[in-house]
């Protein structure tokens, strides 16, 4: 199957990976003083976005890469309208799905994939269901979801924190990823995949699922509201302080 463009994939297997160097002190601070003055602006707890059985979630999140919320929510709504379960889905014709939401990004390659995730469920659990899950710990369910083609860190963390599982798992969109790359949380050369274990362990082992919510959230509405991929607002930025590429802006 043709790999979409930029999908959260899985980097290929080896036999042992590599663990990311521990955290010092002083990184561990910073990203709780970021978190701390975020939440002061944006407004913690953050009520969640939405409530979907962990299945939906991971359906929603493949329809959503690359593509605005609006238009993956919307096709999301047009496959639960046109079909009445997942199991239909699974054995509709691949065109039929594409037309469905052709609204997203990539609707030829996201239609066969969705079909082979749903495949790949059954086939792996025997049913098409993703509730067992909350049995596992965080790191094995993502394992088990990350053993699926076209499953990577950022799909696996959303499924497990933004569906009713509420697990605490720490998602990373790219807007996450930009914020926490320009005030030096994680490299330049670090991408969003391997960022997902760094910016976990800066935070503490014991935050709920609701606070590594948060810390999702306000990052990722921080990127989107002033944190800007071009022009960031940093003369507006609660972080200017702590943020060497924002200071490097301001007096450039």
């Amino acid at each position: 199957m043709p790999m979409l463009p930029g999908l959260d994939t899985p980097a290929p297997r080896r036999a042992r990976r590599a663990e990311p160097p521990a955290p010092t002190a002083a990184l561990k601070e910073k990203a709780l003083d970021i978190h701390r003055r975020l939440c002061g602006v944006y407004g913690c707890p953050i009520p969640y976005f939405h409530s979907l059985d962990p299945l939906s979630e991971l359906i929603s999140s493949l329809l959503s890469h690359r593509t605005r919320n609006a238009e993956s929510g919307r096709a999301f709504k047009a496959l639960r309208a046109r079909w009445p379960d997942w199991a239909a889905v699974e054995t509709a014709d691949t065109l039929e799905i594409e037309a469905t939401i052709r609204g997203v990004t990539w609707p030829e390659l996201k239609a066969p994939r969705i079909k082979a995730v749903l495949s790949a469920v059954r086939e792996r659990n025997g049913a098409l269901d993703l509730d067992f899950l909350a049995d596992l710990s965080v790191d094995e369910a993502r394992a088990w979801l990350q053993a699926i083609p076209g499953i990577g860190p950022k799909t696996s963390a959303a499924v497990l924190s933004f569906s009713t599982l509420r697990m605490p798992a720490l998602p990373v969109d790219s807007h996450h990823h930009r914020v926490a790359q320009r005030t030096g949380l994680i490299g330049k050369s670090v991408d969003v995949g391997p960022s997902h274990p760094i910016l976990r362990a800066q935070l503490p082992e014991d935050w709920s699922a609701q606070t590594l919510y948060d810390n999702h959230e306000v990052l990722m509405l921080h990127g989107q509201k002033v944190c800007f991929h071009h022009s960031p607002a940093c003369g507006d930025c609660v972080l200017l302080d702590m943020c060497p590429t924002g200071q490097a802006r301001v007096k450039g």
